[in-house]
């Protein structure tokens, strides 16, 4: 038999699920020559035989994740003493794992994440001192980390998080200095207080403690981690005060504390001033929450040095005093937001100056005096609202002048005089005036008195009366001559700008990218690097230089010869620009610049997602590739409850809270552990405050939201743009996903659609109708064959079960649908029920063999 170094068989169409189909291995036990295995990204279900611990002792890369593999891990996996990187992920291995690990002396990468491994983490981990990345996250370990951990003095990279590790944190884990990337201990059941030994991960870049049962004070010593760029402490129980020298980390660009019981951020039990050096954290780049504590005293003038902050949250505390004009130093925010307050004395027109401010709140405090006419000036202000403060006089028509303006709560204060006519207030939905006794005029539908003229005296003589006349006249012409001046600068001056929709993009909290850039990284758009086409552009893969790396990126490019596209990158961008989700496509950075013929060019830059999008893996010819049956049904449980937590926390955990409309499977992306991503917010619609919990009207220029056969169907029907509507897709695209077909499938017309097909055939004929892939008696090819135990029989409930939620989503009156959360509660619950099952029973999700490619191998000379 042919024995060569390297065997990679990655990424194929082998299947296993009997010991008999694992006999290829015994065949390679005498190739001592091998160094590197692959056998990832397969269809390889059954145990891991035992034979694999018989592979040569000179083996340095073994990697079978991705498939769905179970049972446990091979106690003599110790004997490949050799071995460098092992990748054991995203498969179904269950039981704990062996001490004999410890024997992998030159271990550098291990792998466990995404599996059933349960038991007690072995102390001999600790013998693997070569270790550098240490991945155990998403499966059950269970009981105390071991102290032996703070042996792996080389690590750079750990993962524990969503576990069920108890007890203390172990000090000597925070010892460890040689840390630099994540240290992720998120999601666990540990107790007790946060140690001051953590001021030895002076490298560290990431740390996370979220969602453990953590109390006492945070330690003085925390700010010794001068490298930390995240700091995750929320959902926990540390009480106290917020240490002073955490101001001293000027590196902190995000940091959480909500839902503890500090005294500050939000949701806690802050009480005193707020703490000055808090505001020293010029790094802070995202937002600043200290919301809903009991703060007193004035907002200090220190908070001018949130010099990169893009949102800032103050709301519902006590905070009393003037405004400081040191606020218009923090010119990255988008949002301020000072509401249920006793802020007092007028409205600091410096605020004016922080044009990229699109959302300012100010209700609910006592602010006196006019509204300063230079709020005019802010020409990306989308939400304004100073309802129920002590504000007087007219309503300065400057406003007018603010294009994007949509929202305007000026209510119940003591303002008089005509209200202008035109901007947002020539829209009776977007401007709320109530509760102002003195104001006059407007347009019609406000259903205010007529402003009572003002008179000219009887006593006038003629030749005063034409001076007045054509001073008047001359004034207008003037007048409409600096509005025209006025205009035309605006609009070069828009056409420069570096922002996008009135907030600023291109500073500090995103990398800057050229035209030029973008081009050498697609090498001129290449054909070659084209990912897909959508309505308004296209999407590529490029290679840029962020933070010092070569980065593998995709960019949507737009054709603004196409209506609407700018509006849609606009959007786009502002919608990215406030989320942040496991399950969402992340923002790298947008380019609004010129081409080399000094042409418009937009472009949007996301992280890119290396397995495609989930309509390609559905529908591609399965003689083509070998994806269509890489979706079993373990997959698409996981994938469909990663949609629906995107979707629920765009609707009910997203502030504000984001509409997607355009929910569709070409929309959905995969990354390399196939965990989906929801993109393309370029339809989004984000909710304002006053309409969060409302149907909202939307005027698009692009017609209807979405896509014809996911789109809901009161969408078609003039109706509101609503959370709804996204359900009513999610339910579509839940059943495409289980069934493989598509709602514009040929099959589709005279009034069936893909809704009720479903409906017809559940709940007895629903087999009838699944996917193929999921069915007993579905052969891949010629040489495949049936056989073991398949998905249907073991995910019988789990089919039915899901497809249940998604006719409950897809209904076709908005009313009668299921809330998506508690859709998303479902299928975690449908996913976690079958997970039980696997473990119960001993199953995978592998109908099918490998036996050909045994054959295969010892047909080899």
């Amino acid at each position: 038999m042919l024995c060569p170094e390297q065997l990679t068989l990655g990424a194929n169409q082998f299947m296993a699920n009997t010991v008999q189909d694992w006999e290829f291995l015994t065949l390679l036990t005498n190739c001592t020559r091998l160094r590197t295995f692959s056998l990832q990204l397969n269809m390889l279900g059954g145990m891991l035989p035992i034979s694999v611990a018989n592979l040569s002792a000179q083996l340095e890369l073994l990697y079978v994740g991705a498939n769905e593999i179970s049972g446990k891990i091979p106690f003599g996996i110790g004997n490949l003493v050799g071995l460098t990187q092992l990748q054991l992920a995203n498969n179904q291995f269950t039981g704990s794992l062996p001490d004999t690990i410890g024997r992998l002396n030159s271990l550098q990468t291990l792998e466990l994440q995404n599996n059933l491994v349960t038991g007690f983490m072995p102390s001999s981990l600790g013998n693997l001192t070569q270790l550098l990345n240490l991945y155990t996250h998403n499966n059950m370990f269970e009981g105390p980390l071991p102290t032996s951990l703070g042996s792996l003095q080389e690590i750079i990279s750990a993962t524990f998080s969503n576990n069920k590790f108890t007890g203390p944190l172990p000090k000597d884990i925070f010892n460890l200095s040689s840390l630099s990337d994540a240290l992720d201990l998120s999601r666990n059941y540990f107790v007790g207080s946060l140690p001051p030994e953590v001021s030895g991960l002076t490298n560290l870049a990431h740390l996370y403690l979220s969602r453990n049962n953590l109390s006492g004070p945070l330690p003085n010593t925390l700010s010794n981690c001068q490298s930390l760029i995240e700091l995750g402490l929320d959902d926990n129980s540390f009480d106290s005060s917020i240490p002073s020298s955490i101001s001293n980390m000027r590196g902190l660009m995000l940091l959480n504390l909500t839902k503890n019981m500090l005294s500050g951020f939000s949701n806690n039990k802050f009480t005193g001033p707020l703490p000055k050096d808090i505001f020293n954290l010029s790094a802070l780049s995202d937002v600043l929450d200290l919301s809903s504590n009991y703060f007193v005293g004035p907002l200090p003038p220190e908070v001018g040095g949130l010099t990169n902050l893009a949102r800032l949250y103050l709301s519902q505390n006590n905070l009393s005093g003037p405004l400081p004009n040191a606020l218009s130093n923090c010119q990255s925010l988008t949002e301020l937001r000072l509401d249920d307050n006793s802020f007092d004395s007028s409205i600091p027109s410096s605020i004016s100056s922080m044009r990229g401010l699109m959302l300012l709140n100010l209700t609910k405090n006592t602010l006196s005096g006019v509204i300063p006419r230079d709020l005019g000036l802010m020409g990306g202000l989308e939400e304004l609202y100073l309802a129920r403060n002590n504000l007087s006089g007219n309503i300065p028509k400057s406003l007018e002048n603010v294009t994007s303006l949509y929202q305007l709560d000026l209510s119940f204060n003591h303002l008089d005089g005509k209200v202008p006519s035109w901007g947002v207030f020539s829209n009776a939905s977007g401007f709320f005036f109530g509760g102002n006794l003195g104001l006059c005029g407007g347009i019609s539908e406000l259903h205010l008195p007529p402003c009572q003229p003002e008179s000219v005296g009887h006593g006038l003589s003629k030749r005063h009366l034409t001076i007045t006349l054509v001073t008047a006249t001359a004034g207008i012409i003037l007048g409409l001559s600096l509005m025209l001046v006025f205009f035309t600068m605006r609009k070069k001056s828009k056409a420069r700008s570096t922002t996008i929709g009135g907030f600023q993009l291109m500073d500090d909290n995103y990398p800057r990218v050229t035209y030029a850039e973008l081009v050498q990284g697609t090498s001129g758009f290449a054909a070659d690097n084209l990912l897909g086409r959508g309505r308004y552009g296209s999407v590529y893969k490029c290679c840029l230089l962020l933070k010092n790396m070569m980065t593998t990126v995709a960019v949507k490019v737009f054709d603004l010869r196409q209506s609407g596209s700018s509006k849609s990158f606009q959007g786009e961008c502002e919608a990215l620009s406030k989320i942040r989700h496991r399950n969402l496509i992340s923002l790298v950075t947008c380019c609004s610049s010129s081409d080399s013929n000094q042409n418009d060019f937009k472009a949007i830059v996301f992280e890119f997602m290396p397995n495609g999008s989930l309509d390609r893996w559905l529908h591609m010819d399965v003689h083509v590739s070998h994806q269509l049956q890489g979706l079993t049904l373990m997959k698409r449980l996981n994938i469909a409850v990663d949609i629906a937590d995107a979707i629920d926390y765009l609707h009910n955990n997203c502030e504000p809270p984001i509409i997607h409309c355009d929910l569709k499977p070409s929309n959905i992306l995969l990354n390399e552990d196939l965990v989906a991503h929801v993109g393309d917010f370029g339809l989004a619609k984000i909710l304002s405050e006053p309409a969060a919990e409302q149907l909202i009207n939307s005027k698009s220029t692009v017609g209807i939201r979405g896509t014809i056969g996911y789109v809901a169907p009161e969408y078609g029907e003039g109706g509101q743009v609503s959370s709804c509507g996204d359900v009513y897709s999610f339910g579509i695209v839940i059943l495409e996903l289980f069934t493989g077909m598509a709602p514009t499938h040929d099959m589709f017309r005279d009034g069936l659609t893909l809704q009720k097909h479903a409906e017809n055939a559940f709940p007895g004929m629903l087999m009838q109708i699944a996917d193929p892939v999921l069915l007993p008696t579905y052969v891949s090819n010629a040489n495949s064959l049936q056989g073991g135990i398949n998905t249907v029989e073991h995910g019988s409930n789990a089919i039915p079960s899901v497809m249940k939620v998604a006719l409950s989503c897809s209904k076709h009156a908005p009313t009668e649908r299921m809330c998506i959360k508690d859709a998303a509660t479902a299928i975690h619950r449908i996913r976690d029920e079958y997970i039980k099952v696997i473990q119960n029973e001993g199953v995978v999700n592998a109908a099918y063999t490998a036996r050909h490619f045994a054959e295969t191998s010892r047909a080899a000379p």
